[in-house]
């Protein structure tokens, strides 16, 4: 074998060798990568740590909520339009028959208010503040509603609703409601912690729309 033949073959053996070694490196890359993870969506997509909890948004009679490890039955849902803004309120009891409300409402943010009523109380609304259960509530918003209520609720199927809310310090509640001509209801909300409640689906009918 002369000079020349030699150095070509000494060369195409280092271009194999070079061309082994990239091929060898990027299947390791490949390797460890591994698939990409999807894209970040829906906050309550099925991977995210909301969605296990459940959708407030979703809830409808027959369904379990616990909140703060205490489980309830929603029994019946109100929903309620006023303008473009537009709000739930479901009602719950547990195994004791001790019923409350959970109102589920985006303002843009998700806002949970347990509501507890008060139906021995004597205030009524439309003072600035206003004092009950050793703490003062100052005014925060009134208006007229439509609403369409499901059954288990105690009201009628469809209707209008008046309200005047307040607020004290803390996140703590304090709400004046009347469906129709009936009188004013007094409820007394705590706001919950996304973490606080956890929804377990029961596959009853839809709530009214």
């Amino acid at each position: 074998m002369n000079g020349s033949v030699a150095y070509l073959v000494t060369t195409l053996g280092c271009l194999i060798g070079v061309a082994g070694v990239v091929i060898a490196v990027v299947a390791l890359r490949k390797a460890r990568s591994g698939p990409r993870p999807p894209a970040a969506g829906d906050p309550f997509r099925d991977r995210d740590s909301d969605a296990l909890r459940g959708d407030p948004r979703k809830l409808r009679p027959g369904d379990i909520v616990e909140i703060r490890q205490v489980p309830y039955t929603v029994r019946g849902s109100v929903h309620l339009v006023e303008g473009g803004w537009s709000w739930a309120e479901h009602l719950l009891d547990d195994a004791g028959g001790v019923k409350r409300w959970l109102s589920v409402e985006e303002d843009p943010d998700l806002e949970l208010v347990l509501w507890t009523g008060e139906p021995s109380a004597t205030v009524t609304p439309g003072a600035p503040t206003l004092d009950i259960a050793s703490r003062r509530y100052t005014w925060d918003e009134s208006g007229q509603a439509r609403y369409t209520a499901t059954d288990g609720t105690g009201l009628d199927p469809r209707g209008t609703m008046r309200y005047h809310d307040y607020q004290a310090p803390g996140g703590a509640r304090l709400s004046f409601e009347a469906y129709g001509e009936a009188g004013w209801e007094v409820a007394l909300g705590e706001k919950l912690h996304r973490a606080e409640v956890m929804i377990y689906p029961q596959g009853g009918p839809e709530t009214a729309a």
